[in-house]
Parts: structure tokens; sequence; C-alpha cells
């Protein structure tokens, strides 16, 4: 069996910023040479999530707005209270207990079949990552397993 992995670095642009990977992993699929096994692609932050859904602007505003009733960035979370909170905090902390409760309904990971070099994606079915806090740099990993 052969695996392969990449790393692909991106800036996000906005708080709430969907950006559809599908082609990029496509791309790497292609390069890998692997046609039949799996792709695991793997956010690596905690205010960020997964979704395999449609690439579709209206929907994005439903989603978006969804995530807004579920997490409201005005309510308060023990989360961002600094003079009480002492585990994983850096120094250019800021209040984001909203982004992480939004992550939490979204995957870390997401684990697609490849058959005879073809992505198995449903006909609507894309590969999109959420930023749910402020915009900076983000890190995805993919790994294509197979033979």
């Amino acid at each position: 069996m052969k695996t392969t992995h990449k790393t692909f670095g991106f800036k996000t642009e906005s708080e709430f910023h969907i950006i559809d990977l599908t082609d990029q992993v496509l791309d790497f699929i292609k390069e890998s040479g692997v046609k039949n096994g799996l792709v695991n692609v793997q956010t690596l932050h905690t205010t960020t999530g997964l979704l395999l859904n449609e690439n579709e602007p209206l929907l994005f505003e439903d989603i978006k707005q969804h995530f807004e009733d579920a997490a409201p960035k005005e309510r308060i979370y023990r989360h961002d209270n600094m003079t009480v909170r002492t585990v994983n905090v850096c120094e250019d902390e800021c209040a984001n207990g909203h982004s992480h409760i939004k992550a939490s309904h979204l995957c870390a990971t997401l684990t697609l079949n490849l058959l005879n070099g073809k992505l198995q994606l449903g006909r609507w079915q894309r590969i999109l990552f959420i930023e749910l806090d402020r915009p900076r740099s983000r890190e995805v990993q993919v790994m294509v397993m197979g033979e």
C-alpha cells in the first residue's frame, strides 16, 4: 500500500470564509498515482471545520445564519474569561468561544473513497473548509492511501 500526504496552506479572509478545496484535492490525487484507496482531509485548527456539501452561495448564507443562531458572538462564553482561564492561553488570545462552539458542529476530518482514480463524490458534493474565527493563516493536510 502506498501513502502520500501534502499540507495545503492558505489565508482566510473573514470570520465566516468558506474555501472549496475539492480541485486542490483532486489535483493531489492525480499527483499521487493512487487509483484505489482512501483520501483523508484534515483541518489542523480548532476554530475551523470541514463540510462535505454543495458549493452554493445562498446555502452558505443559511449555514452562516444557523451557526450564528447556535452560538452568537455576543453570548458570554467561559472560554473567553481570561481572568480565570489558565489553559492554552496565548499572548494574542482573543475572545473566540463562539468559534469553538461552531466548530464542534463540523468535522475535523473527512475520509472519502477513491475508486479507479476517481474520488467518489455525489453530484453536488464538494470538500469545503470553513473559517469560524478571525482571518489568518490556516493549514489542511491531505493523505492519500491505497494502490
